[in-house]
């Protein structure tokens, strides 16, 4: 059986080009969550439901885990289940020797990559603070997001207008309100 396993790492990200590289599986796993985090139900869910001699296909390496050390504990895991790998964009087929073997190199240089970016970010942001500079996000104006959530409440503007009166993101906004939401279900 072909088996596709899509993800993308936030909510606001879109599955279609991964569903439409994995059209020829039979059955598509997909989640919208971080490939850094350990908890992932799909991923899981394929992992359980293998059989000898399925094949997993995913788009990338990088959508089964980031690093090194977890792609190759599920690479084993399918290994162990009797079934094989298959990546569309660096085109492995680990069902040889070969394609293993490139496989792995890849995802240590992969792995690699990511480590070096991380890096580079941390001595960027080193500089900047050095030179007096502050990294991150600008502080958010209380005020302004008090009168988003009071807009927000009274229903009778719809998140547009609110995010266009107020310059306050939708994103933060409905941050604050399950923030605020979570803090009453509390009392």
């Amino acid at each position: 059986m072909k088996i596709g396993y899509a993800r993308v790492s936030r909510v606001d990200q879109n599955l279609d080009r991964q569903i439409d590289a994995l059209k020829d599986c039979e059955r598509i796993y997909q989640e919208k969550i971080t490939g850094a985090g350990k908890v992932r139900p799909e991923l899981e869910r394929m992992l359980d439901a293998l059989r000898e001699g399925d094949k997993v296909i995913v788009s990338d390496f990088t959508r089964l885990g980031r690093s090194t050390r977890d792609l190759m504990d599920i690479m084993q895991r399918i290994r162990d289940a009797g079934a094989e790998i298959v990546s569309l964009k660096e085109n492995f087929d680990t069902s040889s020797a070969i394609g293993r073997m490139m496989m792995s190199m890849v995802i240590v240089l992969a792995d690699f990559e990511r480590s070096i970016l991380l890096e580079r970010t941390r001595e960027g942001l080193a500089a900047a603070r050095a030179r007096g500079r502050c990294g991150g996000r600008k502080p958010i104006d209380s005020r302004k997001v008090k009168d988003a959530l009071t807009l927000y409440d009274s229903k009778q503007y719809t998140l547009r207008e609110i995010t266009e009166r107020t310059g306050v993101k939708r994103s933060t906004l409905y941050r604050y309100i399950q923030k605020r939401t979570a803090s009453q279900a509390e009392v």
